[in-house]
């Protein structure tokens, strides 16, 4: 891990931390935006962005997934970084090359956008490849271009934010953002029993909530399948196979959650989405990585998690 400053890699830990041992989490730095409107900087144009992922990170994950489900394939190329994340952070290798810039490290395609730089290296990012430059490194961002900025370049169709549900999509959004996909983080790297217990009780108190809302419908939002559901999935893919035990989110595995776990299994097996899941890049980056969470390096062979059963969600309505 580590960061750059004034465009040098540090090495070093830069995740946040505050007084009480919490982990908080920094906002990213390139916000810019695909506009399909006149005057824009970044415009939609097929074959000109690309974006930088790991198949270990959740955050890179709901962009995939959205690239996949927008027949953004062939639009949109990608790079896979290592799943070894250590004191030079995101790295490429014989297996995931750069073949877009020829970087060694993700940091060095940072500072080939901003030459000056200070902040964390992340994925995703989502690089300009006719200005040579990132256009953002914020995945909510993203995901909301690839839903819609790429409709009139050969996207396929399918609106995951429709203005009727934008309010109760960002509020559903927001509340999952800080408790669940931030929430095990905040478990896995609090430094106080404090911090450990406040972010473990407000991951679980969602998790219920989520299980009791999809009860009585058959996505987040009721019978149509947004963004919300979209965000959630990465981390619910995750949560076995790591947070439980890695990051200490205990109390419940996914499929101890009657509605949660069939939900899980239903998004997995949308078209596409199965192949944008590597689970063996997820175990081998978080058990290898984290190093202060665990010293040996040692990737557990279970659990044994199956997201191809049948769901079972068929018959499941919109809640009146």
């Amino acid at each position: 891990m580590g960061q750059l400053v004034d465009g040098v890699w540090q090495s070093g830990d830069p995740r946040g931390k505050s007084k009480n041992g919490a982990f908080q989490r920094k906002d990213s730095s390139f916000r810019d935006w695909i506009r399909d409107e006149p005057g824009a900087r970044f415009v939609p144009e097929a074959g000109r962005y690309h974006l930088y992922v790991s198949y270990a990170c959740p955050w890179a994950h709901r962009t995939l997934i959205l690239r996949a489900l927008k027949g953004l394939e062939g639009t949109i190329g990608v790079t896979v970084v290592d799943p070894l994340m250590l004191d030079d952070g995101w790295r490429f290798s014989a297996d995931h090359p750069d073949i877009l810039n020829g970087a060694e490290f993700l940091h060095q395609v940072y500072t080939r956008a901003d030459p000056a730089y200070t902040g964390r290296v992340t994925v995703p990012v989502l690089w300009d490849t006719k200005e040579g430059t990132i256009v953002s490194n914020e995945s909510a961002e993203i995901v909301r271009m690839l839903n819609s900025a790429f409709d009139r370049v050969g996207a396929r169709p399918g609106e995951f934010y429709p203005a009727d549900l934008a309010g109760e999509i960002d509020a559903v959004n927001a509340r999952i953002y800080e408790t669940v996909n931030n929430g095990v983080y905040r478990c896995g790297f609090a430094t106080t029993q404090e911090a450990y217990d406040d972010a473990f009780d407000a991951l679980f108190e969602t998790l219920d909530w989520l299980d009791q809302r999809l009860s009585s419908r058959r996505y987040l939002m009721g019978e149509r399948v947004t963004e919300a559901d979209w965000r959630l999935l990465p981390t619910l893919l995750r949560f076995d196979p790591v947070y439980h035990g890695h990051f200490k989110c205990n109390r419940n595995r996914l499929t101890d959650f009657l509605h949660l776990w069939g939900y899980a299994r239903e998004l997995y097996q949308w078209p596409g989405v199965a192949q944008t899941t590597d689970f063996d890049h997820i175990k081998a980056h978080y058990y290898r990585s984290h190093r202060s969470v665990n010293p040996t390096g040692i990737v557990p062979k279970g659990p044994r998690v199956d997201f191809t059963a049948p769901h079972g969600r068929e018959g499941l309505r919109a809640a009146a």
